[in-house]
């Protein structure tokens, strides 16, 4: 493919004049949104003979492609901008400087302490994050895998993905570069360069609110491969242990429950299985609910209607013994899914779509809300990381 400086410019100035700038004080009420990440892509732009560009592109619409990529044999792939030759407006984004994409660590937007920069390291390019303190370590993000003078495709490196800033819950087409970097752990110069604590969830959505979740110890991996294993589906009396685990996370919570069932709960819940006394402590609690014949079904899957029901039972059981009214308190406008109207669950996944998110879109893309569907393992620990987060925040 031909370079010019063209395309850069082209895109530089299309770039500038559709940025709104937002004032860095307002950086720490910044928030985060999923996205699909084939629908992004990081490339190395040749900037005539003194180096490289990032650029970021989004392809918003199928109408019409915004790049194509062609694998070389020496490990890189060429991207071509084929975005250059329509009117893209609607169809495609691209950002091209600090104004248009940042790096984010553990919830933190990092825009004033690191910039990014493409930077020409033994025989490869290499996407950096560059501290403005001279004392902090680089952040590697990703790399070309070879030197080409053309565009070329960054591979982002283990634990790191792109997510969209939010402000007022609002999407903003500012682009992220995400990990789960602690940002004290940065100033502190003990940083974890994005190698996941589990070998299985490097690239997963919910990356953060998985390893949030373990860190509070409410769910935990398969020590014996050291997986997480996020898209098993959860089971019921798996999702009743979660949730009582999670709930004795808050604080002054004095919740106890005897290592022994009094009784059976359920027909099928014989007091000797591992969960029947958290079974019997949620019946009790009015958290959880069998089906019409009587039973529970402790060894079925859960379904993210189901997990949602519970949750909200939770979280209201929660406010309760903190002395507090139970009814919850919308934190955000209620999603509008495509799919739940009629359904049996469908004000419980409204309300709690409005508690802080706890109910959201499958793999938070779209409008769908799937009540049906298994719920995963990955689902699973950020929605209820989610709920506990949104009753510590009443409550405590």
């Amino acid at each position: 493919m031909k370079i010019s400086s063209y395309p850069i410019a082209a895109l530089t100035a299309a770039t500038l004049s559709a940025v709104t700038v937002i004032a860095p004080s307002v950086a720490a009420t910044f928030g985060q949104r999923e996205v699909a990440q084939e629908n992004l892509i990081a490339v190395a732009a040749p900037r005539g003979t003194i180096g490289y560009q990032l650029f970021v592109l989004e392809q918003k619409s199928n109408q019409r492609a915004c790049w194509s990529e062609t694998p070389q044999t020496d490990g890189t792939t060429l991207v071509e901008l084929l975005l250059l030759n329509f009117d893209f407006t609607g169809i495609c984004s691209r950002a091209v400087d600090s104004n248009g994409f940042s790096i984010r660590a553990a919830g933190q937007d990092m825009a004033l302490k690191y910039s990014l920069r493409v930077v020409e390291r033994n025989g490869d390019l290499v996407l950096l994050g560059v501290p403005d303190d001279r004392n902090a370590p680089e952040l590697e993000i990703g790399r070309t895998n070879g030197v080409k003078k053309d565009f070329v495709k960054i591979e982002l490196n283990p634990g790191w993905r792109f997510s969209k800033r939010t402000y007022n819950g609002q999407e903003l087409g500012h682009i992220y570069f995400t990990n789960n970097l602690d940002p004290q752990a940065i100033a502190n110069g003990e940083v974890d360069l994005g190698i996941p604590s589990f070998g299985d969830i490097a690239n997963d959505i919910y990356f953060d609110e998985i390893n949030a979740a373990v860190d509070l110890g409410f769910i935990s991996g398969f020590p014996e491969d050291n997986t997480f294993r996020p898209q098993v589906a959860l089971t019921r009396e798996q999702l009743v242990s979660m949730i009582w685990e999670s709930l004795t996370e808050l604080p002054g919570a004095n919740i106890n429950i005897p290592t022994q069932a009094s009784s059976s709960a359920y027909p099928d819940v014989e007091t000797s299985r591992w969960s029947a006394a958290k079974i019997q402590w949620a019946k009790d609690n009015n958290i959880i609910s069998g089906y019409t014949d009587g039973t529970f079904r402790p060894a079925q899957p859960v379904t993210r209607a189901e997990l949602i029901a519970v949750q909200r039972r939770a979280a209201e059981f929660a406010k309760g013994i903190s002395g507090l009214p139970r009814q919850l308190t919308a934190k955000r406008p209620a999603t509008n899914f495509s799919d739940t109207s009629n359904h049996w669950a469908e004000g419980a996944i409204s309300q709690m779509s409005s508690y802080c998110s706890v109910a959201s879109p499958l793999n938070e893309i779209g409008s769908r809300f799937v009540p049906d569907e298994y719920a995963r393992r990955n689902y699973a620990a950020a929605s209820t990381l989610r709920m506990l987060n949104c009753v510590k925040s009443e409550t405590f």
